[in-house]
């Protein structure tokens, strides 16, 4: 990926350049090694803009809304595809902001958020936010407290700075975290847990309005070994011995394909090697959901799902898109649009339309195909629409009105239904079917459906190999094309009878002409977090690899696909 050109410091390549300095035998001090972070990548961090010597940060008010359309934990962003620092010992950070028209907000963390559909798990690490001249500073140690949607900082406090315009200074020296502005010792604290990890990720955000970054570096004695990083992805390729290679020796233009998160495909060697050696085809998990893609009403966030889809044109890979029309994951502006009236119905129509457009225009020619519509039936899995905002602006019919606005955008990309519960025979696949075939009976230009797979419970969503063959040979029989579109299986009833499970989809849905891919709902355990009915987080073990390594589902469907 492009970025813009490094500066006298850090070679392109991301090796470092010594300063100045003497032999190992000359007892004169070295100076510090120093990174103009200004200079570095920032194209794909949302809300930042790189001018010249400046950075512009813009708000975006990214956050996570819940499926009840509750609640909206912050989600600001961090630069996740370009350039992080790694150091070992200690270091100086410093920041100037200029022009501040609300507040302005520095991150530094040891990795990346975990980003869930719901939630957002908060790493190690410090944020600083300057409003006027009050510095709020907030240290996390990635501990989760009884609500993980409200992060409670282990350190929290409120200062007043003499001068704001004065430059902003973070220094890690042996246990101790001193934080500065100017000339002025703002804290001194306790380092903890926090910067443990060897690395820094930084992000640039506003709440509610723009600052200007003039001055943005990093130093360290030689000996820390400080250095910029690129995303951990970048030194991994496609293996002749992988999953999608395995298969593509029966059908060569099947495409086995998982759900991806920026954040460990960026800064987890294990997740980046363990997807792209084997996967062909990326369905990003959530940032290209509504409310990843319009977090406000007229302003997109394009960048996180352009990193996903770079990353994957480089590694030859296809991208399906999720999703256009959800019940779930919307921003508050697009749940909150009015349809009262008929002037109201039609205000809304064009705020949505406006939205597809804008949306699918963005991504035309990058990707194979879209989950137009997605799980638009009762979360009880019942067989009535749900009465979300796309059904009470648009009607019973908004299916075919979105994939008409689909088409005009992209004439190209394939569209499917996706859709839960609809894996074998019964009324909510006679529905799915029966959607699907009415959409395009108005005039809709579906391609197929999404059968998601899920296997939560094996007493009811158990997905016999008999059941499913039939599944596809009625999809196929409508003409309409399969896809295994989110694959995963709990381990409760233990990991033999998971393994089976996943090898007994793949194993079906290669066997059929009308599946035309399967993707699973996840890489690595590592990152499959949910929140019990008490608000704890709970890691699940649903997916093919766990913290590194293959797990016998990941060996079962290697046998399935003969290898």
């Amino acid at each position: 990926m492009a970025g813009r050109p490094r500066r006298l410091i850090v070679l392109a390549s991301g090796l470092l350049l010594a300063l100045a300095g003497c032999s190992s035998t000359d007892p004169t001090p070295k100076p510090d090694v120093v990174v103009d972070l200004l200079q570095q990548d920032w194209q794909h961090t949302s809300g930042v803009t790189a001018d010249g010597d400046v950075l512009r940060v813009a708000a975006t008010a990214r956050s996570i809304v819940q499926q009840n359309g509750g609640g909206g934990q912050p989600n600001p962003p961090l630069n996740l595809a370009g350039t992080h620092l790694a150091v070992s010992g200690d270091f100086t950070l410093s920041a100037t902001f200029a022009d501040v028209t609300a507040d302005a907000s520095w991150a530094l963390y040891d990795r990346p958020p975990v980003i869930a559909d719901e939630f957002r798990v908060e790493p190690a690490g410090l944020r600083l936010t300057l409003q006027g001249d009050g510095l709020e500073i907030a240290v996390f140690d990635g501990t989760q407290k009884s609500d993980v949607t409200q992060p409670v900082p282990v350190h929290d406090e409120r200062v007043t700075v003499s001068d704001p315009g004065a430059p902003l200074t973070v220094r890690r020296s042996g246990d101790t975290l001193m934080i500065a502005s100017g000339a002025d010792r703002l804290a001194s604290l306790p380092l903890g847990k926090v910067f443990s990890s060897g690395n820094l990720w930084l992000g640039l955000s506003s709440d509610s309005g723009a600052f200007n970054v003039t001055s943005l570096k990093a130093a360290a004695p030689e000996s820390a070994g400080l250095r910029t990083s690129g995303a951990a992805v970048a030194d991994v390729h496609p293996s002749a011995e992988g999953l999608q290679a395995l298969a593509a020796k029966t059908r060569p233009d099947f495409r086995i394909g998982a759900a991806v998160a920026l954040g460990p495909l960026t800064a987890d060697a294990d997740y980046a090697r363990e997807m792209v050696s084997n996967f062909g085809s990326v369905t990003p998990e959530n940032a290209m959901k509504p409310q990843a893609l319009s977090p406000q009403r007229g302003v997109y966030t394009f960048e996180e799902a352009d990193a996903i889809i770079a990353i994957a044109k480089s590694k030859g890979m296809i991208v399906h898109g999720h999703t256009i029309a959800f019940s779930e994951a919307m921003p508050h502006w697009m749940r909150e649009l009015p349809s009262g009236t008929a002037a109201e119905r039609q205000s809304s129509a064009t705020a949505l339309l406006d939205y597809i457009r804008t949306v699918v225009t963005h991504f035309k020619g990058k990707l194979d195909s879209w989950d137009v519509v997605n799980e638009p039936f009762d979360v009880d899995q019942g067989t009535s629409l749900q009465q979300n905002v796309w059904y009470r602006v648009f009607g019973p019919g908004y299916p075919t009105v979105v994939s008409q606005a689909v088409y005009k955008a992209d004439p190209a990309v394939k569209q499917f239904i996706n859709e839960n519960g609809a894996d074998v025979p019964g009324r909510r696949q006679a529905a799915l079917l029966k959607l699907a075939l009415d959409t395009n009976a108005r005039g809709g230009h579906i391609y197929g459906v999404g059968l998601q797979a899920h296997v939560y419970d094996f007493s009811t969503d158990a997905i016999p190999a008999g059941k499913l063959s039939k599944t596809l040979a009625k999809f196929e029989a409508a003409g309409l094309r399969v896809r295994i579109s989110e694959n995963d299986v709990k381990d409760d009833p233990g990991t033999g009878a998971q393994a089976e499970q996943y090898a007994t989809v793949l194993a079906t849905c290669l066997r059929s002409s009308a599946c035309v891919s399967y993707t699973t709902w996840g890489v690595d355990d590592r990152y499959d977090w949910w929140v019990d009915d008490h608000g704890n987080l709970q890691q699940g073990h649903d997916f093919i690899f766990n913290d590194g390594q293959p797990t016998p589902a990941y060996d079962a469907m290697r046998r399935a696909l003969g290898g």
